[in-house]
């Protein structure tokens, strides 16, 4: 089951702004202002010690909650990557990356993961004009992706974060104006700034 629960409590534990809050907000505020102390009333004084396996699990967690994904999906990606001759890890991160709900919040179109996911959910994006409701859906180098229709920028959260121009958009991605384009596969070394995807891998090889 996907996470439902306090997502400044996740991130704060994992001690990684994980994208769960809309930047700008004073939930994602408060969240920055305790990032480095650790949810419950003894948040301040402890200090955890994790053995090789704990932190192979602390970063296949960080991994689910930074994607927004369940146990079953991100095992289920594992698996298609690992029969893949080459880079188990590449694979991975390239399979997470391709979801078209995580493209439509690289590419600044809605302010979190989760934002996007209800977005396509409810028919409000197109890939190659055709209106696609999967967030999983795999786009492809060459796709196109855009809004369904211009009353969606209307939306007030939607309308208030196009407004942000200090987002850094991945470079296997172009965007010109409301629309962005798949230009190649992304490297491996974007996700590695915040995790250690081979420990994820090691974590599933057991």
């Amino acid at each position: 089951m996907r996470y439902r629960g306090p997502r400044n409590k996740i991130a704060r534990r994992e001690g990684l702004d994980l994208g769960l809050k809309t930047p700008g907000t004073k939930a994602h505020a408060a969240l920055l202002k305790k990032i480095n102390i650790l949810p419950g009333q003894h948040g301040i004084k402890a200090h955890r010690k994790y053995s090789e396996r704990g932190k192979q699990l602390r970063e296949k967690q960080k991994l689910r909650f930074l994607f927004g994904l369940t146990e079953k999906q991100l095992k289920k990606y594992f698996q298609q990557a690992v029969i893949k001759k080459g880079n188990t890890a590449l694979y991975l991160f390239q399979f997470l990356e391709r979801r078209l709900d995580n493209v439509v919040y690289r590419l600044a179109l809605a302010p979190t993961r989760a934002a996007a996911r209800q977005l396509i959910s409810h028919g409000h994006i197109k890939v190659n004009d055709k209106k696609i409701s999967i967030p999983s859906y795999q786009v492809k180098i060459g796709d196109v992706v855009s809004f369904a229709s211009q009353m969606v920028t209307k939306i007030p959260y939607i309308e208030s974060h196009l407004n942000n121009k200090n987002i850094i958009i991945p470079r296997w991605l172009e965007k010109k104006g409301l629309i962005g384009k798949v230009i190649s596969l992304p490297d491996q070394k974007d996700i590695e700034k915040q995790i250690n995807i081979r420990d994820v891998i090691e974590y599933y090889s057991r």
